[in-house]
């Protein structure tokens, strides 16, 4: 690489020791302990940063003499201190050791050898400590060489509230602190919404925030569509809409085909007496409930509460699909495609899997696999810790839990043959646009900028990145515009906003990863706009020493046409692909992927800005007490006018409080 580089010394906190990457608060519990680096003598002459295999394999001799024959995790650093790999082991002492005998290790881990320089390991009292302790520092450092488990988002779950009257029922994220009953984990949260439209339409529950409900003086829109019974207007008794809700309880936990019944009889009964209209209202409540059932396609005796987990490999890749079942319902399901090396087992990968996405999520019962994971045992043990509970995992051979595991199974298959097909398709428009932009080879990470602001307010610039499985979500940056060294960027000068935004990104890469041995540098930079801004980002790498970063723009073409975006190029004439070029397409959907980001972070920004107001200024005014505040007083000017006395008769605001608020309006 051509790109600026550092000397580190054996002194420098970057190099290693327990300042690689963890920082103090988040050290687990037991500090790691550095058994082997390299020697000073190495790092002093500036050697390459690709430690020798022969040097690795010194620094791993020299820790096993020292390492204890206890359970542990150990982690294999870089030069730079990066984790390289992070591992748990029975036998710290023996696990290390097979690391040394190179000529029985696969090609990854000789590679892993080669670039370690350090070595640190923590003790723990047993292995399921080990184990648990290593997929969370997984998931936090994401070493090159474990398995990666690349989304990790969280589950919506339906809620039904316990701390009103009258029961909420919402789709709910994150941590289970409020008061009531919690139910899914779901798939995605278009499943959770259909599934809430439908229980409000079967069960007429509201879905309004309480503050709503209070001030509500006649129904809602959702009332008249027959989505909520009005209980805030007195609608309906408390009595009756707690059998409603207690009818969802009912339902949401399996017991659906008795509450089917009571409705079909009380349909029934209503249209026997000639009540039409509540006959309807049962029939649509009854249609809603099959609406439901109608997307629930896996259903197995005797499995309640389960996740099935089916893996498959080919070309290279893996898939695997995690169904959740629920009170025997299917709440859907997720494949994930984990980064490894070619070289590993199925059960390997299965059981890395399985500890970091149980780090952060409830584990069910029972898990129905389609391959045994290593060291089972220890994996369950692991996880029944975690659940607080007995959790059974089982490969079924037959029966109806393997035509489940079957069915996931069919899952897995098809949904890696879709993403080898996309990336096929990725990896050839990559090559395309290598070609035509004359690059060395095919880029593997294309970095996109874009800005947006409404005549210079809320100024905000956005990247992108993208590679050859597609856009890279979890590398998005967003930049807010500061106007750095007295620019005109925050006034909405895109040229200056663009200089901003890439002085920012690069200044740190040259400062944080100047080798690249993160992975973190492009091999492609594509800008939003014509001449102008490609020659700003020309400046800003001629500016920060980097020449071997390939740079282009991205310009509305003649007619400003969808699809028929511009290339402009250094020293070149700008290009202009035919429409139906595959490169072409690749330009067009990074442009508007570029856009679409940058639009939302600006308008993210606005919406905070304009629930921002002077309260936020005044020393000791916390979201809550500006809540009180708001809600009593109606507006922050209000606020400004209240007197000292109306400002202590607000709920939770002191006499201490209620002076500082006023202080800040009233002094001067």
């Amino acid at each position: 690489m051509t790109r600026p580089t550092q000397q580190r010394r054996p002194d420098d906190p970057s190099a290693g020791g327990k300042r690689s990457g963890m920082r103090p608060e988040e050290d687990p519990g037991d500090s790691f302990t550095q058994i082997a680096t390299l020697d000073g003598s190495t790092e002093a002459g500036g050697e390459h940063p690709a430690v020798s295999t022969e040097r690795g394999l010194d620094v791993l001799r020299r820790a096993v003499k020292t390492l204890p024959t206890g359970p542990g995790v150990y982690r294999m650093l870089s030069r730079t201190g990066e984790p390289l790999y992070v591992g748990k082991a029975r036998n710290l002492k023996r696990r290390v050791t097979t690391y040394t005998q190179l000529q029985r290790l696969p090609y990854r881990l000789r590679r892993m050898v080669a670039q370690t320089a350090s070595l640190e390991i923590v003790t723990t009292h047993t292995e399921v400590e080990a184990l648990l302790l290593e997929s969370n520092l997984v998931k936090r450092f994401s070493p090159p060489f474990n398995v990666q488990l690349r989304d990790d988002k969280s589950f919506p779950y339906i809620l039904l509230t316990g701390d009103h009257d009258f029961p909420r029922i919402v789709k709910h994220r994150g941590a289970q602190t409020q008061p009531g009953d919690y139910y899914g984990p779901f798939a995605s949260a278009g499943a959770t919404n259909r599934t809430i439209t439908a229980l409000e339409k079967a069960f007429l529950l509201r879905s309004c925030t309480d503050h709503v409900f209070s001030n509500r003086q006649r129904p809602c829109l959702m009332y008249h569509i027959k989505r909520c019974s009005a209980p805030c207007v007195d609608y309906i008794s408390k009595p009756e809409y707690e059998a409603l809700v207690q009818q969802a309880r009912d339902f949401l936990a399996g017991r659906d085909q008795a509450i089917q019944q009571d409705l079909k009889a009380a349909m029934d009964a209503a249209a026997a007496e000639q009540d039409f209209e509540t006959a309807a209202i049962y029939r649509d409540r009854l249609r809603a409930l099959a609406h439901i059932q109608a997307h629930q396609d896996v259903n197995v005796t005797g499995v309640d509460d389960a996740d099935v987990v089916a893996l498959h490999q080919e070309g290279g890749q893996t898939c695997l699909q995690v169904f959740f079942v629920r009170a025997g319902r299917n709440y859907g399901n997720r494949a994930y495609f984990p980064a490894h090396d070619d070289d590993m087992r199925p059960g390997a990968i299965l059981a890395a899997f399985l500890a970091q996405f149980y780090d952060n999520k409830p584990v069910p019962r029972l898990l129905l696999l389609s391959h045994g994971p290593h060291d089972r045992e220890t994996l369950r043990e692991a996880l029944s810790q975690r659940a607080d509970a007995k959790v059974d995992i089982r490969v079924p051979q037959r029966g109806d839990k393997r035509r489940l595991v079957d069915h996931a199974l069919t899952n897995a298959r098809e949904a890696l043959a879709r993403q080898l097909a996309e990336s096929s398709s990725q990896r050839k428009q990559l090559d395309g646009l290598a070609e035509r932009l004359g690059l060395p080879a095919t880029p593997e990470r294309i970095e996109v900028y874009d800005n947006s602001h409404i005549q210079g307010s809320e100024p905000y610039g956005a990247m992108i990145v993208a590679g050859p499985e597609g856009f890279m979500r979890k590398h998005y940056r967003t930049f807010k515009i500061r106007g750095e060294g007295g620019s005109d960027a925050e006034q909405g000068d895109d040229y200056a906003m663009m200089r901003e935004v890439l002085t920012r990104r690069f200044r740190r890469a040259v400062k944080e990863d100047p080798d690249n041995e993160r992975g973190s540098w492009p091999d492609l930079v594509l800008v939003d706009g014509g001449r102008g801004q490609l020659n700003v980002a020309l400046e800003v790498f001629a500016e920060l020493g980097i020449t071997d970063v390939a740079v282009a723009g991205v310009a509305k073409g003649p007619e400003r046409e969808a699809g028929r975006e511009e290339i402009v190029l250094p020293e070149r004439e700008p290009m202009l692909l035919p429409k139906d070029d595959p490169v072409s397409y690749l330009i067009s959907r990074l442009s508007e992927e570029a856009h679409r980001f940058a639009v939302g972070t600006h308008r993210s920004g606005r919406q905070k800005a304009r629930l921002r107001s002077s309260l936020d200024d005044i020393p000791g005014i916390g979201a809550k007490r500006k809540r009180a505040l708001l809600l009593h007083f109606g507006s922050a000017r209000e606020v400004a006018r209240a007197g000292l006395a109306d400002l202590e008769a607000v709920e939770g605001i002191s006499e201490t409080v209620a002076r500082r608020v006023y202080d800040f309006y009233n002094s001067g």
